[in-house]
C-alpha cells in the first residue's frame, strides 16, 4: 500500500511537471509571435523613418534597411544600402567618410522618431560634414528637440548657433579650469538691452 501510494504521488507530479513544462513551451511560442510581430512593425516604420531622415540629410536620394536572414529574426542582421543623390546604390562600407557620418545620423534620427527618448548624447557627430550638410542636420536636430533634449560634444560654429545653451571648459592664467555656460535666449536679451555679453567657445552645446 505504501508503494502504490508512493507510485501515485509521483504520477501526480509527473503530470504536473509535464503541464507546467507544456505551459512554458506554450507561453514561449505566444512571446515568440509577439516579439516577431514587434520586430517587423518596429522595422517596417524604422526603414520608412531612415528613408525619409535620409532624403532631409542629403537633399535626396535613397536609403534601405534589408534583413539579411528575413526567416530568422533571432539571429538576423541588417544590411544598409544607401544612394546619395548622383550616386548609385551601394552598400554602408561603399560610401565616404562623410557620407557614413550622415547615413548614420540619419539611421539615429530615424529610430529616435519611431521610439523616443528622453534625452540623447551626441559626440562630434557632425565632425565630417560640410556646411550644407550641417545646415540639414541642424534643421532635423531642431525637429526631434520638440521630444527629446540634446546635449552634443561639438566643435562646429553652425551647430553651436542653434543650440538653446553653450557650456565649455576654459584654463586661466593659473592653469585651473573652469566650466562656463551661457543660455543664447538670456544672451540675446542682454545684447538687445546694451549690457555685456559672455563669449564662450566651442564644447557642449545642449539643445
Amino acid at each position: 500500500a505504501t508503494v502504490h501510494g508512493r507510485l501515485q504521488e509521483l504520477e501526480g507530479q509527473h503530470g504536473d511537471l509535464r503541464a507546467a513544462i507544456d505551459r512554458t513551451r506554450a507561453l514561449i511560442a505566444e512571446l515568440d509571435t509577439m516579439i516577431s510581430e514587434q520586430f517587423r512593425s518596429t522595422f517596417a516604420a524604422l526603414e520608412t523613418r531612415f528613408d525619409a531622415r535620409f532624403q532631409q540629410l542629403f537633399g535626396g536620394g535613397f536609403a534601405r534597411l534589408l534583413l539579411t536572414d528575413p526567416n530568422d529574426l533571432a539571429s538576423t542582421g541588417i544590411e544598409i544600402v544607401a544612394r546619395p543623390p548622383g550616386k548609385k546604390a551601394q552598400a554602408l562600407a561603399m560610401l565616404s567618410g562623410g557620407e557614413r557620418a550622415l547615413t548614420a545620423v540619419a539611421l539615429l534620427f530615424a529610430m529616435l522618431e519611431v521610439r523616443p527618448v528622453p534625452f540623447c548624447v551626441l559626440d562630434e557627430v557632425d565632425a565630417a560634414l560640410d556646411e550644407a550638410n550641417v545646415s540639414r542636420f541642424t534643421a532635423a536636430l531642431r525637429e526631434l528637440a520638440e521630444t527629446t533634449q540634446f546635449v552634443i560634444i561639438t566643435h562646429n560654429r553652425g551647430t553651436i548657433e542653434i543650440a538653446d545653451a553653450l557650456y565649455g571648459v576654459t584654463v586661466g592664467d593659473d592653469s585651473v579650469s573652469r566650466v562656463i555656460s551661457l543660455r543664447l535666449d538670456e544672451a540675446t536679451e542682454l545684447a538687445e538691452l546694451g549690457r555685456d555679453t559672455v563669449a564662450v567657445g566651442p564644447g557642449i552645446a545642449s539643445v
